[in-house]
């Protein structure tokens, strides 16, 4: 028991580290995989783990963001307009959701229709090394073309339209069809590529996760059912406390980072990374 708490702490650690950065905590979880498998687990468990451990990087942002995306007020100026319940919800940030759930439209539609299909079809390793290189292609390019753009940037949550939530929903639908994309690297391209700053892209990505994953999250536990072991539970809870710690800080990190840096350096690891998984299993 205590050699599989200490592999979940490893991968809560890989969790809360790959989640944030657009460098694919799916992927890195199921090559991580590869090499640190669970012991006294049942079959299926790993399958729940490596979407439910994600729960813990949640609550990081629901903590870290709560003053931005908690809905109701007692201010009756930022107050909606109307008698009844309605009245305790702050205007702005009830307009904030309304972009959220529309970015998650895609995702969740595809998702659930397709969910079994594209983890058979895609869930492999050359699968995880291409979107790795493509989408690390990707950041390389769509930074430098950034460089030469004119126009001025979309700073804040508040200029993102409805359309542009949408647009960056469909790009969050690439990460749920290919693991190694990154959920949060095809939502920060889809936000760079229609005018948001690097700050923006990233905030809205992490405010488009809140109800993406808890969906996911909560899928795949119903799809596992109830009948965990004591193990189990063990292992599931350390994975998800240890990836809120470190999401925490992966967080704070990427938001100061990018205040002074592009995201160029993701894709150049995204990259050898991906060659290094190509050859490995090549070889193999």
């Amino acid at each position: 028991m205590i050699v599989d708490i200490l592999k979940s702490v490893i991968f809560g650690i890989i969790e809360g580290i790959t989640e944030w950065l657009p460098i694919s905590s799916t992927g890195h979880l199921i090559l991580a995989e590869e090499f640190i498998k669970f012991n006294n687990v049942s079959e299926g468990f790993w399958s729940m783990f490596q979407v439910v451990i994600q729960f813990g990087a949640i609550l990081a942002v629901v903590i870290l963001y709560f003053k931005k995306i908690w809905p109701f007020t007692k201010n009756k100026e930022k107050a909606i307009k109307r008698d009844g319940f309605l009245s305790f919800f702050d205007k702005e940030k009830m307009n904030l959701w309304g972009k959220i759930l529309v970015g998650c439209i895609p995702a969740a539609i595809i998702g659930l229709l397709f969910d079994e299909v594209f983890e058979a079809w895609f869930y492999n390793p050359p699968c995880i090394a291409i979107a790795l290189i493509v989408f690390g292609i990707a950041f390389i390019v769509i930074e430098n073309w950034n460089k030469k753009r004119k126009g001025t940037l979309k700073e804040t949550n508040s200029e993102i339209t409805y359309k542009d939530a949408l647009l960056i929903g469909v790009f969050q639908l690439l990460a749920a069809i290919f693991p190694g994309t990154s959920r949060s690297g095809a939502t920060i391209i889809g936000g760079l590529l229609i005018g948001l700053s690097r700050p923006n892209a990233a905030e809205f990505t992490f405010y488009l996760a809140i109800p993406t994953m808890l969906g996911a999250s909560l899928l795949k536990l119903v799809k596992f059912g109830l009948g965990f072991t004591g193990i189990e539970i063990a292992v599931l809870l350390v994975g998800m406390i240890v990836s809120f710690v470190v999401s925490v800080a992966i967080i704070k990190f990427l938001m100061n980072y990018i205040k002074k840096h592009d995201f160029k350096v993701f894709g150049y690891y995204r990259i050898v990374l991906g060659l290094i998984v190509l050859a490995y299993f090549f070889l193999k």
